[in-house]
């Protein structure tokens, strides 16, 4: 019996509820039921043609803009001649006309588990507009692909809160759509009109194989649920000048430079930060992106027990390795990064200036990890009155 997530519940019983209401849908191509039927229309047939607009969020709608940084325009939904309006446009919060066509938003997001991943700060900024303009928002939750228990990487510094980063929470947090916007609403003071229908059958300890739920891909560059298990640590090579794979099948476990000497990374990293996974050698040539059309050598990430493996602790002893090994060519991604043009797209990655510093200045990585290491008792203590679970 697979689990059964909030848009499944909300199909057999919570739908009546909303009756009379205008609705609102935030969805994209992953919001399904375990057997396939797609949100919306799940909505228009339960819902007796009360579904008035829907929304999209980094990557469209439909999850057609491959690349990050791709803005995505507004559309009409042809067969329910209703609005399809993008929130990673000219504006990532619903405006006041867009929130006066709805009584009520239903937000159906597949996330990911990680704090970078722009889909939980889209949620926050509908429930920003949802109080602003007095609706009701309602959470369809869903698992966390990589678990509820364990979490990875520092907690961010307020001073580095950006749509890749919308609270102090680690890179892995453990929690799920809905926790998090529970904790939003008290914890950033939002305050809006807040249901979250729960899901039935999901336990912390599961990773996604263990729902029982069909993988649909939620953005472009996570085909598979191993994407999403290596993405806590290997989306730090957005802020440097390696490839993160975009432009390859296999992006985030794939990654390399055309300048990577992968015999001396590899043997600078200590046994205990490969842990649960194997890296493998590889060659690839990108696509679009970052050294598109030339040959980059680098390695693909193999997870070997997904409960051993610790994403975050790899990617930086990975990191620190790359630096070293090459001061002349490594470099460190400019701005713009996820509409912040000032600061370095690692330090809003990463969550600290004083860890980007640390691991430029070459300092022993059993240190570097201390650094977040003391953090998570904290969060752990922060997030236990909002978990579900």
């Amino acid at each position: 019996m697979p689990v059964l997530s909030g848009l499944d519940l909300f199909r057999s019983e919570y739908h009546k509820k909303y009756r009379g209401s205008r609705i609102g849908l935030l969805s994209n191509q992953a919001s399904v039921t375990a057997d396939l039927i797609h949100a919306k229309d799940v909505i228009k047939e339960v819902s007796r043609g009360s579904l008035t607009a829907l929304f999209g969020p980094q990557h469209g709608y439909a999850g057609e803009d491959q690349d990050n940084m791709i803005e995505t325009g507004h559309a009409i939904d042809k067969a329910l001649r209703i609005p399809i309006f993008s929130l990673y446009s000219n504006s990532r919060e619903p405006s006041a006309d867009m929130m006066g066509l709805i009584d009520v938003l239903l937000v159906d997001m597949q996330d990911v588990g990680t704090r970078v991943y722009t889909f939980s700060s889209t949620m926050l900024y509908c429930m920003r507009a949802a109080k602003r303009y007095g609706k009701k928002i309602v959470i369809l939750d869903r698992p966390n692909p990589v678990g509820g228990e364990v979490m990875e990487g520092n907690l961010l510094a307020p001073e580095l809160y950006s749509f890749v980063g919308p609270y102090r929470m680690p890179m892995r947090h453990g929690m799920t759509m809905g926790e998090l916007a529970l904790m939003f609403n008290k914890e950033l003071s939002v305050g809006c009109d807040l249901t979250v229908i729960r899901m039935e059958g999901w336990q912390r300890s599961m990773f996604w194989e263990e729902t029982g739920l069909p993988w649909a891909v939620p953005s472009p560059n996570m085909p598979i649920p191993e994407s999403a298990y290596v993405y806590p640590g290997q989306v730090i090579w957005e802020g440097t000048n390696l490839s993160e794979g975009r432009g390859t099948c296999r992006p985030f476990e794939t990654f390399g430079s055309p300048y990577l000497d992968t015999e001396k990374v590899k043997g600078k990293i200590p046994a205990e930060f490969l842990k649960g996974c194997a890296l493998r050698e590889v060659s690839f040539k990108p696509t679009f992106n970052k050294w598109q059309g030339e040959i980059c050598r680098g390695f693909m990430i193999h997870i070997l027990d997904r409960a051993l493996f610790r994403s975050y602790d790899t990617a930086i002893a990975l990191l620190t390795a790359v630096i070293d090994t090459h001061k002349d060519c490594f470099e460190w991604k400019n701005p713009p990064y996820e509409y912040e043009y000032e600061k370095l797209p690692i330090d809003l990655i990463l969550g600290n200036y004083d860890l980007r510093v640390a691991i430029q200045e070459g300092r022993d990585i059993y240190d570097i990890r201390e650094f977040w290491l003391k953090g998570y008792e904290e969060f752990k203590e922060l997030r236990r009155p909002y978990l579900l679970y």
